[in-house]
């Protein structure tokens, strides 16, 4: 399958249970269809791993949250933004080969990454990722279950007149958690890219 196992990610955003046959969390309402918007540029700091992501998803996404805890200025609790990840590859690549890019939201003031020491293959930089018009959806349950929710969300980029631009990114709203891997028939995703006309 296109998704299948992913990653162990995201450390919990929204509070309440959430299932497929579940309410849309709140606020997201609008991306229960897919839907297309404009979002600002958002500047990110960003972990960049390399390899199997049900491997190497986990070490990414421990580093960046111990990176993001650091840094004085990002909101902590209910303010912070969830993670993120940009997939630069096609998914039908070997995992061994996958490139991903695991992220969260930054102020603008913010212009260093803390000292750490990264583990192998792990690299953390400040980015800013362009956004633009985007197309979105939301997917409900297992990473392994997102590719009918991907080709639903393209059939409508296509339908509307647009065109994909640059990479696949997911931004985890209900996944698993430090605790472990919860029950991913709850996870909550929103599947995203960024789009423009031909």
């Amino acid at each position: 399958m296109l998704r299948a196992g992913l990653c162990a990610i995201a450390l919990v955003v929204l509070s309440g249970p959430v299932t497929a046959q579940g309410p849309v969390p709140q606020g997201l309402e609008h991306l229960k269809n897919p839907t297309i918007s404009k979002r600002p540029a958002e500047k990110m700091l960003v972990v960049e791993a390399r390899g199997d992501p049900r491997i190497v998803g986990t070490r990414a996404f421990g580093l960046l949250f111990q990176l993001y805890y650091r840094v004085p200025e990002a909101p902590k609790g209910p303010q912070q933004s969830a993670p993120r990840a940009r997939w630069p590859i096609a998914f039908d690549q070997p995992r061994t080969e996958w490139v991903g890019f695991y992220a969260l939201p930054v102020p603008t003031t913010v212009t260093v990454v803390p000292d750490h020491q990264a583990s192998a293959g792990l690299q953390a930089v400040l980015a800013t990722w362009e956004y633009g018009e985007v197309a979105e959806i939301l997917h409900f349950g297992p990473y392994d279950r997102e590719e009918p929710t991907i080709e639903r969300l393209r059939t409508f980029v296509e339908s509307s007149g647009y065109v994909l631009v640059g990479e696949h990114e997911e931004e985890y709203i209900r996944g698993p958690t430090m605790a472990g891997p919860g029950n991913p028939d709850e996870y909550v995703t929103i599947l995203r890219y960024r789009v423009r006309r031909p």
